[in-house]
């Protein structure tokens, strides 16, 4: 069975920027201007579409399996997603900024406009609405999403420690990914 391939695309003039630390795994799509930092990863299935502005990833972030990242005309800053950020698998990021060391859970959506800002951390499903403001230490979640409660010393140290985790997921997922294939494959039931 083929392996799916990553796909990096330009649009026009503009073209990824993708640090050579970086790692894209199989079946993302980078599109247009999206600059990724040293270090950062985008996962399997993910998508990250600058094609109308830009998208800045900054370093040791992680784009996990499935999410979207894009942007908006109406927002010519783009999405600007900070350093050590954590962005869940199946999440949905719209023309907005995420601060440093910020969490954001599965399946959630952030839209036009909002801001995380540093150690915040969305919850898993939750809806940030246009032009809402999540200010650090805090944990939102429900739709629409609003602040449940203050994060815990151990719940803002945990952002570091996925970043961490993702960073050292990635090196060992792109050094797999640059062997050369097994000659036979492992059998089911063998």
């Amino acid at each position: 069975m083929p392996v799916a391939k990553r796909h990096i695309l330009r649009v026009g003039d503009l073209k990824p920027a993708i640090a050579s630390s970086a790692f894209v795994g199989a079946g993302a799509v980078v599109v247009g201007d999206v600059t990724l930092s040293d270090h950062s990863s985008i996962w399997y299935g993910a998508v990250v579409r600058g094609d109308v502005a830009p998208v800045h990833i900054g370093p040791r972030t992680n784009i996990q399996d499935g999410a979207v990242i894009h942007v908006s005309r109406d927002r010519p800053a783009g999405t600007t997603i900070g350093s050590n950020v954590t962005i869940g698998h199946l999440a949905l990021i719209h023309a907005c900024t995420l601060e440093d060391e910020c969490m954001i859970g599965m399946k959630a959506c952030v839209m036009d406009g909002a801001v995380v800002e540093k150690h915040a951390w969305i919850a898993a499903g939750a809806l940030v609405t246009p032009g809402k403001r999540v200010l650090s230490g805090q944990l939102w979640s429900g739709t629409p999403a609003r602040h449940s409660r203050d994060l815990r010393s151990d719940e803002i140290e945990t952002i570091l420690q996925v970043a961490q985790l993702y960073v050292d997921n990635a090196i060992n997922h792109r050094h797999s990914q640059h062997r050369r294939p097994a000659r036979h494959q492992r059998r089911v039931g063998s």
